[in-house]
């Protein structure tokens, strides 16, 4: 009989994408698209987003107002749209169209995110927490995108507010340090090892 494989957990690698630098379209002007559309803007407000659909909600439109930087194009999806993209979204809700989106960005090796279609996804849409300049991305890999959300409402609820003058006490601290790179390493792990110990106290 054979030995049942162990799970290797999440294997995916995060990181934090500069949004103002990329270019990235979003195929699907509903309901869904709307959301990674905030969702994009939240995180960056100088986010490059261009969004094409036939049809395009009125929420949608009216954040042109807002963001400068996000195009509407009124037409259907077809593959010239992801000249000069850097990555893609496809949100819409008809399947074959969303796999064709991914088909389209693969063979011109563009990052692509399908909409709760996990396995078409090169990059998933994480639940975030945002404290200031503290950015915390929560993944489940791809398996309950609730309790990410729920456990991006519990760190929010943990984290303090004032972690903002933490960072930027450490940052001054940092800039006036002298020596090399391992010493102020150790200098500012000895600085922040307080925040272990008093959380170990609790």
């Amino acid at each position: 009989m054979n030995e049942p494989i162990a799970s290797q957990g999440n294997l995916l690698f995060p990181v934090f994408l500069r949004l103002d630098k990329l270019h990235i379209l979003i195929v699907g002007g509903g309901a869904v698209g709307e959301e990674k559309v905030h969702t994009i803007f939240k995180n960056n407000s100088n986010a490059q987003v261009t969004l094409v659909a036939p049809e395009i909600r009125q929420e949608i439109i009216k954040l042109l107002h807002q963001h400068p930087t996000l195009k509407l194009l009124h037409k259907v999806y077809d593959s010239n749209d992801l000249n000069g993209i850097d990555m893609v979204i496809a949100a819409t809700c008809f399947t074959e169209l969303n796999a064709q989106v991914q088909s389209d960005a693969k063979s011109r090796k563009i990052l692509c995110n399908v909409a709760d279609t996990p396995d078409l996804c090169d990059f998933y849409m994480c639940s975030i927490v945002k404290k200031g300049d503290l950015k915390i991305a929560i993944s489940t890999n791809g398996k309950s995108p609730t309790f990410a959300k729920r456990m991006r409402e519990l760190l929010e609820d943990i984290l303090p507010d004032g972690i903002q003058n933490i960072l930027e006490n450490l940052t001054q601290i940092r800039e006036k340090l002298k020596g090399d790179f391992d010493y102020k390493v150790k200098r500012l792990d000895e600085i922040t090892a307080v925040m272990k110990d008093k959380k170990t106290e609790e």
